[in-house]
């Protein structure tokens, strides 16, 4: 099969690059649904532009192309063990391309592999079939919805919902909730991949295949199809929507699969995938392994923008900037950022409470963002700078706010309490970027003026300093004590609380 290698390089590339026709379809449904000029259309209308810049210039829709987890099914007496060879050998050429980002770390030392190979990564499960040919199918789901996976032991008690039985109402209820818990941090609006029954660890894996069934697809099952049609007729009733910036769509799909249990056990669990759904999956001849087809190509998914500029209205801010500027800000506003930003992740939180900045940060813009980047003979260039989940830093945030003089923090999903009144204390303000429209935001970058930490993080988690012109983004914790977050996650919850009474009997 000297051919599968180039296969599994074409597949991890179209599915880092090229959203499935089913998604984009969701997601031009979503664009109708929200009224024009509200956050959350801006939020869809950037999402569609990424869209449509990542499958042009084949760079990663997301920078996060999260763990690579492969589904591969095979004729019986196939060689498995030079499958996987391969499939390592592409992924390590695909990161190399800038395709993935070098997201394989040490889980004791921090060290980042450099090639997305390590223990455990990337992920290949096997499973043999009576067919001549061979399957493959691959998820790149970011950290940031994956940390919004969730496991239910029935039954429980639900904030908002009350009592989950062992029943199909006690599934209801797990997965209205799971879809509150996620808010904005998993990038909403999102998909949910259920699994009832099993025990803790196949719970979770059956759960994300129910991710690579098609967002069209009718479920076979009566009483899961019913289940599924009640979680996307309600959920978007919560109003947390695009982002959790507010609004009418929150989840662009619902799947959910049974398997038997233990007596004593009633799990339910739920993968949480974010609106960048990156999943693709081929056939391939068993003996020259090219690919003869395409599992997620079908139908028309047209995308456009609907509502206009991201510029309309908004605030030019360039460092070092002011507490004036920034105590006439308020939630709703939209930013355009110039000038220098810079990117800090965890590593660069934990070190800088200890440690003084390697460049002055008075007045300056602080940016929770992982980019993918090449470098070449002209020097480093972005190929990808979406933002990533702020609430990781928030036991750091405050104290940096205060300690380096900061006037804006930016990432996605907003922060906590602490934060929020650093920010009034300092005249600061959080901005929201809009998560996964990672080739969008790298348009807004001009330049790479430097780095530092590269050696010691790798190039996630290193400080990277970045020219930017007109980079969008919207106030969603001001000065003033006021957070978008906050208020989005109350109003969500009185509306959870309407769920409670029992549906299926």
């Amino acid at each position: 099969m000297e051919h599968f290698k180039q296969s599994m390089l074409e597949l991890i590339v179209d599915t880092s690059t090229n959203l499935p026709p089913d998604v984009r379809r969701a997601l031009a449904r979503a664009q109708l649904q929200e009224e024009a000029g509200t956050r959350a259309a801006l939020a869809l209308d950037t999402i569609a532009d990424n869209v449509i810049s990542a499958e042009e210039d084949q760079g990663p829709i997301c920078q996060d192309t999260g763990m690579p987890t492969f589904e591969v099914h095979t004729p019986v007496n196939c060689n498995q063990l030079a499958l996987e060879r391969d499939i390592r050998e592409a992924v390590a050429e695909a990161t190399r391309l800038g395709k993935l980002r070098t997201n394989s770390v040490d889980s004791l030392t921090g060290v980042n592999s450099g090639d997305n190979l390590g223990p455990g990564t990337p992920v290949i499960h096997f499973r043999q079939w009576e067919r001549d040919d061979i399957e493959v199918r691959l998820i790149l789901k970011g950290g940031g919805c994956e940390n919004k996976n969730i496991q239910y032991s029935l039954p429980a008690e639900l904030e908002g919902l009350g009592k989950a039985g062992r029943d199909l109402d006690g599934v209801r209820k797990c997965v209205m909730h799971a879809v509150y818990q996620a808010q904005g941090h998993g990038c909403a609006a999102g998909i949910v991949g259920v699994s009832v029954g099993g025990d803790r660890t196949s719970g979770y894996q059956h759960a994300k295949e129910q991710l690579f069934r098609s967002l069209d697809d009718v479920n076979p099952a009566a009483e899961l199809r019913d289940l599924e049609q009640y979680v996307m007729d309600n959920a978007n009733k919560l109003g947390i929507g695009t982002m959790g910036f507010g609004g009418a769509v929150t989840l662009l799909g619902c799947k959910v699969g049974v398997q038997n249990r233990l007596p004593a056990s009633f799990f339910v669990s739920v993968a949480y995938n974010c609106w960048a759904f990156r999943r693709q999956g081929v056939t391939i001849d068993a003996q020259t392994g090219v690919i003869t087809s395409w599992l997620y190509k079908d139908g028309a998914a047209k995308l456009e923008k609907l509502s206009g500029s991201a510029g309309d209205g908004a605030v030019v801010l360039r460092a070092p900037i002011s507490e004036e500027q920034i105590r006439a800000l308020k939630v709703g506003d939209v930013v355009l950022l110039d000038g220098e930003i810079h990117t800090g992740r965890d590593a660069l939180h934990k070190y800088m409470i200890d440690h003084d900045a390697p460049v002055e940060l008075e007045g300056g813009v602080l940016y929770h963002c992982g980019p993918v980047m090449l470098r070449d003979e002209s020097g480093w260039r972005v190929k990808a700078a979406g933002p990533t989940t702020s609430s990781r830093e928030e036991p750091y945030q405050a104290d940096i706010i205060h300690k380096f003089g900061l006037r804006v923090v930016m990432g996605k999903g907003g922060m906590g309490a602490r934060t929020l009144q650093a920010l009034s204390e300092q005249g600061a303000v959080y901005l929201n970027a809009i998560g996964g429209a990672a080739q969008y935001y790298a348009h807004c970058v001009t330049g790479v003026d430097g780095v530092h930490f590269l050696d010691e993080f790798g190039i996630p988690e290193a400080m990277w300093h970045l020219q930017v012109k007109n980079f969008p983004a919207i106030v969603t914790m001001d000065a003033h004590g006021n957070s978008l977050h906050a208020d989005v996650l109350n109003s969500s919850r009185k509306k959870l609380e309407e769920f409670a009474e029992p549906v299926f009997r």
